[in-house]
């Protein structure tokens, strides 16, 4: 499941477009579930629990945490999970925190 923010629904064909592009690519599923299931190359994984919390770190802890750039609020961020409904969830959650 893949959530962006104009397009609440995105392919895979659409997400591999998109990633040739600067976007970020959030995947919010658990740890288990990517040491089980997989991880998709260029993504990063940041558990929904964790995500709020992450989104308001300082840059710098940020980056060291999850070995990425932090996105700016303007940056294009795209959400990916297993069925779509926590990355709906991150989703909501990034747009409370002022992410466009």
């Amino acid at each position: 499941g893949l959530c962006a923010g104009g397009e609440p629904g995105l392919s895979y064909r659409e997400l591999k477009e998109l990633k040739t592009t600067n976007v970020l690519h959030i995947d919010v599923r658990e740890r288990w579930e990517i040491a089980r299931f997989g991880k998709i190359p260029a993504s990063i994984n940041i558990p929904l629990g964790e995500l709020v919390e992450a989104l308001q770190m300082e840059p710098a802890e940020f980056e060291e945490q999850y070995r990425q750039k932090m996105p700016a609020k303007s940056d294009p961020v795209v959400f990916s999970c297993l069925a779509g409904t926590r990355s709906k969830q991150a989703l909501g959650f990034a747009v409370s925190l002022g992410f466009s």
